[in-house]
């Protein structure tokens, strides 16, 4: 199995993404540099956290449009699973690789901090060494992370089972509103095949014992089991 991390200026979770693929794989990711017309023949392809061109204009706008991507859009077309994470999920959506967008959080404040995540299905090949319905705590580090879109695509995602995960309710309760206040608590989401996944939370930052939990390894774990 291979694996692309691309880099943007700006982003600041690429070498984690990296060392948590490595830990799984056995073996370093190849890092793509934005800029870079070709895209090297890859099993999957990360697109990390961070201010990718320090968010000016909109997080992701400017990233979408960036060199490499164009390759990645054509790969995500064709099967090759795709996983946004923060700044990537920004960029999915900025790329129209998935429907929505995240606007900033209704504090409009920074947020960083453990959440509480349910699992809401295991039969793709992110979450196949989670079960359905499991609550996992995964960090969250973002401004611009409430996942916005209309009534009609809300309904279509839900429809489809193409939500990956939400903020767990009760969590939410206690706040009385989710940490950035997505539509219906959305966190995460699937393209119409299940191949591309766009997470607001960070599991590349949760993927050792070391960091105090190893929640986040599991969507590694099964990504790298799924794609070997």
């Amino acid at each position: 199995m291979k694996a692309s991390v691309i880099v943007f200026p700006g982003s600041n979770c690429d070498r984690d993404a990296a060392v948590a693929l490595e830990a799984a794989l056995g073996k370093a990711p190849t890092m793509v540099w934005h800029g870079d017309a070709e895209l090297p023949q890859s099993d999957l392809i990360v697109l990390p956290g961070g201010f990718s061109y320090g968010d000016y204009l909109r997080s992701g706008a400017m990233a979408a449009h960036s060199p490499v991507m164009r390759e990645v859009v054509a790969r995500a077309k064709a099967g090759t699973p795709v996983l946004g994470i923060c700044n990537g999920f920004q960029v999915l959506t900025e790329s129209g690789l998935l429907p929505g967008v995240l606007m900033r959080n209704a504090s409009l404040r920074f947020i960083c901090k453990d959440v509480m995540l349910k699992v809401e299905r295991n039969d793709t090949l992110f979450a196949r060494h989670y079960a359905e319905g499991e609550v996992v705590r995964i960090p969250i580090a973002h401004k611009d992370g409430a996942y916005f879109a209309d009534e009609d695509t809300l309904d279509r995602l839900e429809g489809e089972n193409r939500v990956a995960s939400v903020i767990a309710r009760r969590a939410a309760r206690r706040r009385r509103q989710n940490p950035n206040g997505s539509r219906r608590n959305i966190a995460g989401i699937y393209n119409e095949t299940g191949t591309v996944l766009g997470l607001m939370p960070h599991p590349e930052r949760l993927a050792d014992a070391a960091l105090s939990g190893t929640d986040g390894a599991k969507m590694f774990t099964s990504l790298v089991e799924t794609l070997h």
